[in-house]
């Protein structure tokens, strides 16, 4: 049974590596182009995995190709896609990311059938059996529903909504989220009660800068790692994925950051929105 579910978008990701990010009525150069499984809870997972990690995947494909190769990827990557829902005559949700030689990002999405899936997909004996619940962006009803039951469960849970926070209301699932992760433009955003560490655990992920845990105690930082940064991509799910995984093996906020910041340069370092983690890799971060 897995000791991680993490529940939100299932994508596929078509990437187009350009020579720069073009201003309005300019054109770029497409250096190459990849395509290949994505969404924030796909990546979670397939990161958990590699970390050695128990983990399954709550969200929701279409049923055509991209689909069929999403969930081959997130078996592969030794996911369990037993509540991985496949929408008849739906389509998976495509995202189409535009990498500067820089690693800057940005994203032109197509929706599809990655908000299918409902809290009601995740039968009871497999909550239970967890030690925690991942949550990434999805719909807020959704989002919120799986907090309580989580509650209800005693089972822990962590909250990355990501960046269309400021585009819906995700104050159900927050007000309920143990820990919860924001970039700093997603801090901005969410300024006031989800900001307030007496309530819960905040990880504030400041990329290049590194990142800091702030609870009602204490507050935590990590300078993070340097690194040639070639495709942020992702690089906030792999930061995601370490802290959860070092927490789960015991780590204290101090550890949590360092093995998180390992795994974000490690993201930030590699084409693509999925980045493949061991505990060797992130053990030669953290060595340097």
């Amino acid at each position: 049974m897995p000791r991680v579910i993490c529940a939100g978008h299932v994508n596929w990701d078509v990437t187009l590596h350009v020579d720069r990010l073009p201003e309005p009525d300019g054109e770029a150069v497409i250096e190459s182009q990849t395509g290949d499984g994505g969404g924030s809870a796909a990546n979670v997972a397939c990161g958990l995995a590699g970390l050695e990690v128990p983990v399954a995947l709550l969200g929701s494909v279409g049923e055509d190709d991209h689909g069929e190769s999403a969930r081959a990827e997130l078996l592969d990557a030794g996911v369990d896609c037993g509540t991985l829902q496949t929408v008849p005559g739906g389509e998976t949700a495509v995202k189409y990311l535009v990498v500067a030689a820089d690693g800057g990002v940005f994203v032109l999405g197509r929706d599809g059938a990655n908000e299918a899936f409902t809290a009601g997909h995740l039968p009871e004996p497999t909550l239970a059996s967890a030690d925690h619940l991942h949550l990434t962006s999805q719909r807020p009803d959704t989002a919120a529903r799986l907090a309580v039951r989580a509650a209800e469960a005693g089972v822990t849970v962590s909250f990355d909504p990501g960046r269309r926070l400021g585009d819906r209301d995700f104050s159900g699932a927050l007000s309920r989220a143990d820990l919860v992760f924001l970039n700093d433009r997603e801090a901005a955003t969410a300024l006031g009660d989800a900001l307030d560490p007496a309530d819960r655990t905040l990880v504030l992920k400041h990329g290049p800068r590194g990142a800091e845990v702030r609870t009602e105690a204490a507050t935590h930082t990590h300078p993070g790692f340097a690194v040639e940064t070639v495709d942020t991509t992702g690089a906030g799910d792999a930061f995601a994925t370490g802290f959860i995984a070092a927490r789960l093996r015991g780590d204290g906020f101090d550890g949590a950051l360092a093995v998180a910041n390992a795994c974000g340069a490690l993201a930030a370092g590699t084409r693509g929105s999925r980045t493949a983690l061991d505990w060797k890799r992130v053990r030669d971060v953290l060595s340097h």
